[in-house]
């Protein structure tokens, strides 16, 4: 079951990442997230 449950949060982080870099600089501002934090942010979400 660990192992399923990694597996999901690990796709959550990269969903994540991966929508936030989508994102462009302006965008990201509006929001109040710099790109340093993407992966903070990712880690939270999971």
């Amino acid at each position: 079951m660990n192992v399923t449950r990694s597996f999901n949060n690990w796709r959550k982080f990269r969903q994540t990442c991966n929508e936030l870099n989508r994102m462009s600089d302006r965008e990201l501002s509006d929001i109040g997230v710099n790109r340093a934090d993407i992966s903070r942010i990712a880690r939270a979400a999971i």
